[in-house]
């Protein structure tokens, strides 16, 4: 067997552990925003991603030791690099399709836990093969490098620094450049070109050349990079006025004659919704004005002000609503990404004089010392609600940030039924009951024909005043006509909430498992139609 050239140094060896421990990372973090515009970027999706990545690569170990023993050919490993860099390059093509597939066919064989196993297969049948091919680069690499038991120990640990090395490059690479720069699609065939190159120099060397080989190698990698380096995750969607990614979501704005909306998610709903008309939707964030007018610091044309703070701005549909119907308003916002505070000047028209920093809304009021009279938390990430804003201790800083009387809006999606039995409570419950113990008044208003809910808490005397009466005593000072018709509904339909104890803390609140076991539910109630569009022969992406 004639040994290349290229591998009388090994430097070329330590550099492909690092290149492939940085492609590793790479396509575990690719693997993330792939999956996350379809279920989300919980903890639960990262969960799934991470043990069947750690499967493939503990396999790929197995398999490339007793590979390596049996027939130690360094052009055997180098093949299984080439076909991994290959499969990679392909995912941006072809994983779209494989994902909406998988969702297709579960919807019609799985009742239960449909996101969660729609991620899980997604991921074993995209992921596991070209990471179990990159899990036996180590293992062979040892093999090909250690001549001599004496030098084993100090070479494996080199080997295994320039694998560790490369994975904190290859952690840190796509999340703060390529993704946000380029997408995920053009970072997955990024790191699968840093593996064709690896193999292009390994096979190019010594005395079996073939040019024809190579060549042929390139232009399939090309082709792949010409047909997938496309950005757009819903591939069916014409008419899409942007669509991209920031380092914290997929975004995806869609705009008609009346309307803005922006989606986080493509499956499942949207965050924001403008109109362009300047009338009310009875959407929740017009429900949720009935805070300031609780607050006693809003009226409908002048003689009353309020100092409001959004956490979670999105695109401020929130303040341009208030500003819309009060005077006085002072607002500010706080949203997490800074590409959506961009989309909303740009597309949802935003008001100026709308201060939205963007910092992470806990962290903010930790920082700060002003209070408001109304303070909205309307924080969702994709479908999911961060958990440090929804435990007791970020409660008790919204309430200490409140003036006397201040009120607290707080939007719940995903409402829904809980199921009988104390640990069947939904997630609104449980967020109902954390807020519950923080504050001592607390009522809910359901949205109609939407599955959001607004809740209204506030510390207030015993025997004074209930968020209640304040609102419905506000209603004769109203002047704007659908104004007060909207907010008699919400007045109607205010219900006070009766606490129990499901207490969320910052050391217990599992909100990504409530949250997905909700949006099953969600699911479930609506697949019936799919269900049977599907065995019918009738479903299309389009449907």
């Amino acid at each position: 067997m004639e040994k290349r050239k290229i591998l009388s140094n090994r430097t070329f060896l330590y550099l492909t552990e690092f290149f492939s421990g940085m492609s590793v990372m790479a396509v575990e973090l690719g693997a993330n925003r792939l999956l996350a515009p379809y279920f989300s970027s919980s903890q639960i999706v990262w969960t799934i991603i991470i043990g069947t990545i750690m499967i493939a690569m503990a396999l790929g170990n197995v398999y490339g030791g007793r590979a390596a023993d049996k027939n130690p050919d360094p052009d055997r490993l180098y093949r299984r690099i080439l076909i991994a860099a290959i499969w990679i390059a392909a995912i941006p093509l072809f994983g779209k399709y494989v994902i909406l597939g998988i969702s297709a066919l579960l919807i019609v064989t799985i009742s239960t836990n449909l996101l969660i196993w729609a991620a899980l297969f997604s991921c074993l049948v995209i992921f596991v093969f070209p990471l179990f091919l990159l899990g036996t680069v180590t293992p062979s690499l040892i093999k090909f490098t250690v001549d001599s038991l004496e030098e084993s120990g100090s070479i494996a640990g080199r080997l295994g620094a320039a694998n560790t090395i490369g994975s904190i490059i290859g952690t840190f690479l796509p999340t703060f450049v390529t993704i946000p720069a380029v997408g995920t699609s053009v970072t997955f065939l990024i790191f699968s070109g840093v593996l064709l190159v690896l193999c292009l120099l390994y096979f190019t060397s010594g005395r079996k050349k073939n040019p024809a080989k190579a060549t042929a190698i390139a232009a399939a990698f090309a082709v792949l990079c010409a047909f997938g380096h496309s950005s757009s995750f819903a591939f069916w969607e014409k008419d899409l006025t942007y669509e991209g990614e920031s380092v914290y979501n997929y975004l995806q704005v869609r705009e008609d004659d009346q309307t803005v909306n922006l989606s986080t998610n493509v499956l499942f709903g949207v965050q924001s919704v403008y109109e362009k008309n300047s009338r009310l939707t009875g959407m929740y964030y017009d429900y949720a004005m009935a805070a300031p007018l609780m607050a006693g610091a809003a009226s409908s044309d002048s003689g009353g002000s309020a100092d409001i703070l959004i956490l979670g701005n999105g695109t401020g549909t929130y303040a341009t609503q208030c500003e819309r119907y009060f005077d006085g308003m002072n607002i500010e916002g706080v949203e997490i990404d800074g590409k959506i505070m961009d989309l909303a000047r740009k597309y949802f028209d935003e008001p100026k004089d709308v201060k939205v920093t963007e910092y992470d809304g806990r962290a903010f009021l930790n920082a700060i010392d002003k209070k408001y009279d109304v303070i909205m938390v309307d924080a969702y990430r994709d479908i999911t609600i961060p958990f440090q804003m929804s435990t007791v201790e970020f409660f008790t800083g919204v309430r200490d940030h409140l003036n006397e009387g201040g009120v607290m809006v707080v939007n719940m999606n995903m409402r829904g039924e809980s199921e009988s039995g104390q640990d069947r409570a939904d997630i609104n419950t449980y967020l109902a009951d954390t807020i519950a113990s923080v504050f001592n008044q607390v009522w809910t208003a359901d949205v109609p024909e939407t599955t959001n809910r607004e809740l209204f808490a506030a510390n207030r005397p015993a025997g004074g005043d209930t968020l209640a009466s304040s609102l419905a005593s506000s209603l004769p000072s109203i002047t704007k006509s659908d104004l007060r018709s909207l907010m008699e509904t919400v007045s109607g339909s205010l219900t006070a909430y009766e606490a129990g104890t499901h207490i969320m803390t910052d050391d217990r609140a599992p909100v990504e498992m409530l949250g997905i076991r909700q949006l099953d539910s969600i699911i479930r109630d609506e697949a019936g139609y799919y269900k049977e569009q599907i065995l019918n022969g009738n479903f299309s992406l389009e449907t």
